[in-house]
């Protein structure tokens, strides 16, 4: 992209001088690196005069700033002035001091191409309009590349190694320490702050209470002030800055590094059986957590229900006028399985499985009891067992039930046929017999992508639920139809309605379905996998009522 004496833009070509250190040691002098760029990089503008060089007077400098990336303010600043067609030339020092990445180059010099710019290093001559010149320029940069990357290395091993000597080596100062000759020391006031967190967990056993607890008392986060003299900390501590807090092994006098800790040479400040309990504790939450046991509506059956392909059903939910609809759909983490999602209704399947589960209860201490083994006491015992087991599976779904069932539900496993249950029957009581499993017999349709499972009605219904869309579907169609009827055009029955037009033809071709399909519907007696879209969408509707129910399968 050099292009040194390139006049073709008219007799002044505006020159912006880029600089850039990577660190920012010595930066504090009164003459520093960039200004001995600068200065170089102003006295080879100045000897172009004659090709009519200006140099604009906007500086562009990155003062601490690593070439191995573009985020970087000054560089920023300068591209931005060339995509607004203010920058002619970039004068570097050294390429490097542009970028040390190839591909960060390639981005730059698209940039440069847009607007016709080039640039020009004062200390390093080539010419990019020739191939060899071009293959000059990939060198230099290979190797301003290849030296960033080793002197990363290098940096990581001395930190590696440092740490494994217990130095801490920089970062923001942890809440309870102060630094002093690049030493961790104990602040006694901050101090004071973390033994009371630490303490106060132990005792609430809950991050969103204490979040909540120290905003009250005032404890707030550790202030600070970065590199660029912005100052920052001294706020509420959130859960995410808690978590960081009781997890850090600063605390205990040691010093992590990539998964390993190693004794600091600082001092810590909590006991070392308190930071276990802490840890237990965190533990036994996050286990909690994903199973969903404190939630305030548990899925009863998270973390026990898979699918026909060895897939987990995580719960999921949606929501529509307001209106939460619950699922377990299957998570589609293993790559190898192409097959589409399977999608369950949770209050279908938490139903099926509470009553099957009340049935293989009922027969387990049936088993016990005719066995003959048992004790007058014992019989007693297990029949107020079971009458508590059954009164706790008859409730809606808590936090109580939910323990229940993952105590001795061992999993849940679904086919395209099959509902099969494995219990260990011994953990809710010693006197029943072990593992018992139960099969029930499913059935399953393809809904767009997903596979949609078909749950029999549980043996406590007495008739088959309606549903709800299908029947508002209905209403809807014959209230069009009634509104057209009435008189007037599409255009006005749709503003009338809020439909659009194409809305309302679709409910007025619904209105003339058979009189067998509305029944059905009304009764919860059509096929389930009947949906509200197949009926809506079926543009070719048959006119004879006969050949509808053949379509949509209503006998």
């Amino acid at each position: 992209m050099v292009d040194r004496a390139r006049g073709s833009r008219g007799p002044e070509l505006r020159c912006a001088i880029y600089t850039r250190k990577s660190t920012e040691e010595g930066l504090d002098q009164a003459f520093n690196s960039l200004d001995a760029q600068r200065e170089a990089c102003a006295a080879y503008i100045l000897s172009q005069r004659h090709e009519g060089w200006a140099l604009v007077p906007e500086f562009y400098d990155d003062g601490g700033y690593s070439g191995g990336n573009m985020d970087r303010p000054g560089l920023k600043a300068l591209l931005a002035a060339i995509a607004a067609d203010k920058v002619d030339v970039i004068v570097v020092y050294k390429v490097d001091r542009l970028t040390r990445s190839l591909a960060d180059f390639a981005k730059i010099v698209e940039v440069l191409d847009a607007r016709g710019a080039s640039f020009v290093s004062v200390t390093q001559s080539f010419n990019t309009t020739s191939s060899m010149g071009r293959l000059t320029l990939n060198v230099l940069l290979s190797f301003a590349q290849f030296e960033r990357e080793v002197t990363g290395e290098r940096i990581r091993d001395k930190v590696a190694a440092s740490k494994a000597r217990g130095m801490w080596m920089g970062g923001p100062v942890p809440l309870g320490y102060r630094l002093q000759d690049r030493k961790l020391l104990i602040d006694e006031e901050e101090a004071r702050k973390i033994r009371h967190i630490f303490a106060r967990y132990l005792e609430l056993g809950s991050g969103r209470l204490l979040v909540a607890e120290l905003d009250r008392q005032g404890i707030r986060s550790k202030p600070g002030r970065n590199r660029h003299g912005r100052e920052y900390g001294n706020t509420t501590i959130g859960r995410g800055a808690l978590y960081a807090i009781l997890q850090n092994r600063l605390y205990i006098g040691e010093v992590s590094h990539k998964g390993q800790n190693y004794p600091g040479q600082h001092v810590g400040i909590i006991a070392r059986e308190t930071f276990e309990a802490v840890q237990q504790r965190l533990e036994q939450a996050r286990v909690e957590r994903r199973l969903g046991i404190n939630a305030d509506q548990p899925s009863l059956l998270a973390g026990l229900l898979w699918d026909g392909h060895g897939r987990r059903m995580s719960p999921s939910h949606c929501t529509t006028h307001q209106r939460r609809y619950r699922y377990y759909v299957s998570q589609t983490d293993d790559p190898s399985i192409t097959d589409p999602c399977w999608r369950v209704s949770a209050p279908d399947i938490e139903t099926l499985v509470t009553g099957r589960l009340k049935t293989m209860i009922r027969q387990a201490y049936s088993d016990a009891l005719a066995s003959g083994a048992l004790d007058a006491d014992t019989i007693h015992a297990l029949n107020d067992r079971l009458e508590v087991l059954r009164a706790e599976l008859d409730q809606p779904a808590t936090s109580a039930k939910r323990a229940l069932l993952l105590s001795f539900v061992q999993r849940i496993d679904l086919t395209g046929d099959t509902l099969r249950i494995a219990t260990d029957m011994s953990l809710i009581d010693p006197a029943l017999s072990g593992s018992a499993c139960d099969d029930v017999a499913i059935g399953f349709v393809r809904s767009a992508k997903q596979v949609r499972l078909i749950i029999p009605p549980s043996s406590t219904q007495t008739e088959r639920p309606r549903n709800p869309a299908l029947l508002k579907l209905i209403a809807q169609a014959f209230i069009a139809r009634r509104e057209i009827e009435k008189g007037g055009s599409f255009k006005e029955v749709s503003a009338r309605l809020g439909y659009g037009r194409e809305y309302l033809a679709d409910m007025i071709r619904t209105s003339y379905l058979s009189p067998a399909i509305i029944t059905a519907i009304l009764n919860g007696a059509q096929p389930q996998a009947l949906n509200r879209r197949q009926l809506v969408q079926t543009v070719r509707l048959p006119l004879d009522w006969a050949e509808q129910q053949q379509l949509f399968g209503v006998a």
